[in-house]
């Protein structure tokens, strides 16, 4: 938003999480009128029930990034999904639909098995994608299973076709990186609190009385939401919620940040540091042709 300030510059929100209205706490959602101010594009286009994929994102992100440059202005694509950015620059596979039927076979299967047990029938399918694929990840075992059963291919064959939709070249990236790790983690903590202060178990609370929202939900799986709506349920209080939502907004950064390290060309900024800013500021400044609105 700093940047928006100086430069002429529209957002595009990168995250899986944010797209779903309703879930606004949990998220760090960016307030009302912050988005009225600095509007993002693909914030609060779906409703928690529904999914969207990375391949929706890829066209999403397109449009907008063409409607924004139609405008003589600059994409500023900001958000932690990496998945995201990587289909978006690297290019992504063309996959089969979505079968509820098939879909809803497979959770028939997990719920006899277990996710554990379907990551290896996974594996021995397409070893490759399993090896890759946490056995409790259930969203993603499903997803490989329900493409291998719908198009007798697995999902690593389909991964291996990619195309992409713009040059690579087009693309500037800034990485925000805090250090030291322990001064991350205590902002993880100062967060995660201040959510709460919030409201944030109410927001879950309100999540789970709309009629056909689950916890299978990939809305419902994201960091935060999860641990409280099984805390709703009864499995454990509300001190061992915040631990494991703690312990999972840790792991989810650690993953963010070797995602963030094994990317070429970038910029790496430690955002804790005072000239964070300005750093990016000149740098973004070097890159911007204000005449045309493009990268030099």
């Amino acid at each position: 938003m700093m940047l928006a300030d100086k430069f002429p510059i529209d957002l595009i929100s990168v995250d899986s999480a944010l797209v779903y209205r309703g879930m606004d706490i949990g998220t760090a959602k960016p307030t009302a009128d912050m988005l009225r101010r600095y509007p993002h594009r693909l914030i609060d286009i779906r409703d928690p029930e529904q999914s969207y994929s990375a391949g929706e994102f890829v066209r999403d992100a397109n449009v907008a990034i063409d409607a924004i440059h139609a405008n003589g202005r600059v994409p500023l694509l900001v958000g932690g999904t990496m998945m995201y950015f990587r289909s978006l620059v690297g290019g992504i596979a063309i996959l089969p639909g979505r079968d509820p039927s098939v879909r809803a076979a497979i959770d028939d299967e997990a719920a006899a098995s277990g996710w554990p047990g379907m990551h290896r029938q996974l594996a021995a399918i397409d070893h490759v994608a399993a090896a890759r694929i946490d056995p409790n990840d259930a969203q993603r075992i499903q997803r490989a299973l329900e493409v291998y059963r719908l198009s007798g291919r697995c999902l690593s064959q389909w991964q291996a076709e990619t195309f992409a939709t713009r040059n690579p070249q087009d693309f500037v990236k800034i990485a925000m990186i805090p250090e030291p790790r322990s001064k991350l983690h205590a902002r993880i903590a100062a967060r995660l609190d201040l959510m709460l202060d919030a409201g944030f178990v109410d927001e879950v609370k309100s999540l789970r009385n709309r009629v056909g929202l689950t916890a299978e939900h990939a809305s419902m799986r994201a960091v935060g939401y999860r641990q409280y709506w099984l805390h709703l349920t009864g499995e454990f209080g509300l001190t061992e919620a915040r631990s494991r939502a703690l312990a999972a907004t840790r792991q989810l950064a650690k993953r963010q940040l070797t995602w963030l390290r094994s990317e070429k060309d970038i910029l790496a900024v430690n955002p804790l540091e005072s000239d964070a800013l300005a750093t990016i500021s000149t740098y973004v400044a070097c890159r911007i042709d204000h005449q045309e609105g493009r990268y030099k």
